[in-house]
């Protein structure tokens, strides 16, 4: 009797931490707010700047590490964590500057920065974000679940306003260009 009470309380501890580590924890409210905010440029994302009567201006622009876009005439343009809008607004402030009288600037998303898939899929790695992307959408673009996988919820690194959050989501949630999505092990 003596040796199965240590026992029967190793077991008891050992099942609250395999129902705690399987529950689903929601993920703050910052996750699911960023999604109805307007889209913010960021590193790898790649714009179509439209400078209307300027063809040798009008292109495409990737927003590198540092978060600018190098654009002719004006040099560097601060890009990381603005809207299209707010871009077109600087572009236009500084073609303004002694280039050209009253440009008319349009600015849009061309490629978003890509998402990243990894754990327990077929096929861990980059691929390309497209609006609307799910992380059961994802998954599948990855290879689908290993064998192994907990298809239930999974954990998502996002940046949100410059502050790297993680949290955990269910797979009918949607993406946003630069997450990245761990798919974990199942216990059982």
């Amino acid at each position: 009797m003596k040796s199965s009470l240590p026992l029967c309380h190793a077991l008891l501890a050992a099942m609250l931490v395999v129902s705690g580590c399987s529950s689903y924890r929601p993920a703050p409210a910052a996750f699911h707010e960023v999604l109805d905010q307007p889209y913010r440029l960021g590193a790898g994302d790649r714009i179509r700047v439209t400078v209307f009567e300027q063809e040798g201006l009008t292109n495409t622009y990737s927003v590198d590490q540092s978060g600018y876009i190098s654009f002719p005439l004006v040099g560097g343009v601060p890009a990381r964590g603005s809207t299209a809008q707010e871009v077109e607004k600087a572009l236009a402030a500084k073609l303004r500057q002694g280039y050209l009288r009253d440009p008319d600037v349009s600015v849009e998303v061309d490629r978003y920065r890509p998402i990243f898939v990894m754990g327990e899929v077929g096929a861990a790695g980059q691929y390309s974000y497209v609006p609307g992307l799910t992380v059961q959408k994802a998954v599948a673009m990855a290879g689908g679940y290993s064998a192994r996988a907990n298809q239930g919820n999974v954990d998502i690194t996002r940046d949100i306003n410059g502050k790297v959050i993680t949290g955990r989501v269910l797979t009918t949630d949607p993406l946003l260009p630069g997450d990245t999505i761990y798919v974990r092990e199942r216990l059982f």
